[in-house]
């Protein structure tokens, strides 16, 4: 029977009797109860749980650590006034072209690749648009075609990472310094990055890029000697007498 009816259990419990023998089970319960404890407590290094005490002490029941997430890159005063200066000239985000920045160096210092160069191509393939594509299938800032480079990809998400900033400069940056590599010249791995033949005719695209290279690093000159200047001009902090 699932529920006993209330009537009953009223009446049960005022009769003098089950009153008494209630009594007695809880009072031989407690009894019970507290002998149980001693023995426990009794036991060498038992603790209630039948875990040893010391066993107790050593487990960790701390709360787990927060993970912490990954620094993020750190970008100097130059790299992002360099940002400032492409996404002004691309009318692009400042926030975009100072981590393009900070990839490209970051990139670079990888490969031993001149960081203005990767930056100067990504600035005449695709003027820092990040989902640029060309009727021939290049994708992305350094405007690489997936389908010619599956294996460079494959450990990077496969072709569909062909428009993540990382991913792109670092393919890009990778086919770019096998090619100086191969041909032992910057401008000849630029037309071979670019598919164009070596021919004094076509270096048309060479030039262009080498040309940028050249605007990005008077940039950063002009920077530097307004840096230096303001540091000049700024007054030292008064000497402190010796005490």
């Amino acid at each position: 029977m699932a529920k006993s009816h209330p009537e009953l259990l009223d009446a049960r419990a005022g009769h003098p009797m089950l009153r008494t023998r209630n009594a007695r089970v809880t009072v031989t319960l407690v009894a019970s109860l507290v002998s149980l404890n001693v023995v426990w407590s009794n036991v060498d290094g038992i603790g209630p749980h039948g875990v040893a005490t010391h066993d107790l002490e050593a487990l960790d029941v701390s709360p787990p650590a927060a993970e912490v997430p990954p620094a993020a890159p750190v970008v100097d005063r130059k790299q992002q006034a360099l940002g400032a200066y492409l996404a002004r000239r691309f009318r692009v985000s400042t926030e975009m072209t100072t981590d393009v920045v900070a990839k490209a160096y970051s990139v670079g210092a990888k490969f031993k690749l001149d960081p203005m160069l990767i930056l100067a191509v990504i600035a005449v393939e695709s003027r820092f648009n990040p989902v640029a594509q060309s009727v021939g299938g290049a994708k992305g800032l350094m405007q690489v075609i997936p389908r010619f480079h599956t294996e460079k990809f494959e450990a990077l998400g496969g072709e569909k990472a062909a428009f993540d900033l990382q991913a792109n400069i670092l393919v890009g940056a990778k086919i770019l310094h096998e090619y100086i590599r191969r041909t032992g010249d910057v401008a000849e791995a630029l037309q071979l990055y670019v598919g164009a033949g070596s021919d004094e005719n076509e270096k048309a695209y060479s030039d262009k890029v080498i040309a940028e290279r050249e605007r990005l690093n008077e940039v950063l000159k002009q920077f530097q000697s307004r840096s230096r200047s303001a540091e000049r001009r700024t007054p030292a902090p008064p000497a402190t007498a010796p005490g």
